[in-house]
């Protein structure tokens, strides 16, 4: 086997050109004679710099490979850069400028219509008369506003709910939201009455249905009279025997009491005690078919009697 390479001083081998330089390569070739090898060069001279375009040695000294593309060395140390043109900069400018005048002057006018509706709504300006027109052509005046009705100074005013809570007036709470008194006739009338085992609870007795002054239960918004029918203390006459079977089917034996009640008007809205509608007898003729008694003491004490009651809403509202 033997060296690809020539002997010193010798010439290259014929079998390895074709793992060698191309031909024509200028690497390895003799210089031609007079050529400065070895000998210093003149100051400026390009040593290092990259060849200009075209030549056939790239930067490494070798040529490049066939077919590969040799791009464009970048121009030598001091050449000039290409000037670039200001016209497209001074031509930006110059619309921008154009543009930010036209958006001032717009901004300024919107502005200034701006403070104008300010003003205008800040300052009215009346126009016609100065003083209201008169005679028959006139515009009617506007009426006034009626007055607002007058609230209780009662502390113990109620708002009342349902028809039940109308019975709060004969304890001397007024009705805030019930009808106002105006007068004793086509007055609508609710009346309540007490018992002597609980004085403080008060309960419906109605009369005269169908008669002017009879609310049903539904409309107790449209009453404005209270009628209080009270327990008189010591009105109690001689009992009666009534008998019964419990609810165990014992036989009870009941005290059945009659007594008396007064019976007062008042103003649902305000409490003002504004009648009198005199006695009212509880009688106990006969026991009744079904009787509450107290079961301490076996009494039971007879009801207000409602034809009286009737009788004195009659009087009362003529």
């Amino acid at each position: 086997m033997s060296d690809s390479y020539p002997p010193y001083g010798g010439q290259p081998d014929p079998n390895a050109a074709a793992w060698g330089t191309p031909p024509g390569s200028p690497v390895g070739q003799p210089l031609p004679p007079g050529s400065p090898v070895g000998q210093p060069l003149p100051p400026g001279s390009p040593v290092g710099q990259p060849l200009p375009p075209g030549s056939p040695v790239g930067q490494s000294g070798y040529p490049p490979q066939f077919g590969a593309p040799v791009p464009p060395p970048p121009p030598p140390y001091g050449a000039p850069a290409p000037k670039s043109s200001k016209t497209g900069l001074w031509l930006g400018l110059g619309i921008g400028a154009a543009v930010m005048a036209v958006l001032v002057a717009c901004g300024g006018t919107i502005g200034y219509f701006m403070l104008a509706a300010d003003d205008d709504e800040s300052t009215p300006v009346a126009t016609g008369p100065s003083s209201p027109p008169t005679g028959p052509d006139a515009p009617d005046a506007p009426s006034a506003a009626p007055p607002a009705e007058p609230q209780s100074d009662n502390n113990n005013a109620i708002t009342a709910r349902n028809s039940s809570d109308m019975s709060a007036v004969c304890e001397g709470s007024p009705i805030l939201n019930a009808a106002p008194y105006t007068a004793a006739k086509d007055a609508k009338v609710y009346t309540f009455a007490n018992s002597p085992d609980r004085p403080q609870s008060w309960l419906s007795k109605s009369a005269g249905y169908n008669k002017p002054y009879y609310a049903k239960t539904a409309d107790w918004a449209t009453v404005s009279v209270v009628g209080c029918l009270a327990f008189e203390q010591g009105s109690e006459g001689e009992a009666r025997k009534c008998e019964y079977n419990d609810r165990d089917d014992k036989k009870v034996t009941v005290d059945y009491v009659s007594s008396r009640y007064t019976l007062t008007f008042h103003a649902a809205k305000t409490g003002e005690k504004i009648g009198d509608g005199g006695r009212i007898n509880a009688p106990a003729v006969r026991c009744p078919s079904f009787i509450s008694y107290n079961k301490e003491t076996m009494k039971a004490y007879a009801q207000p009697d409602s034809g009286a009651i009737e009788l004195a809403l009659d009087k009362f509202t003529s």
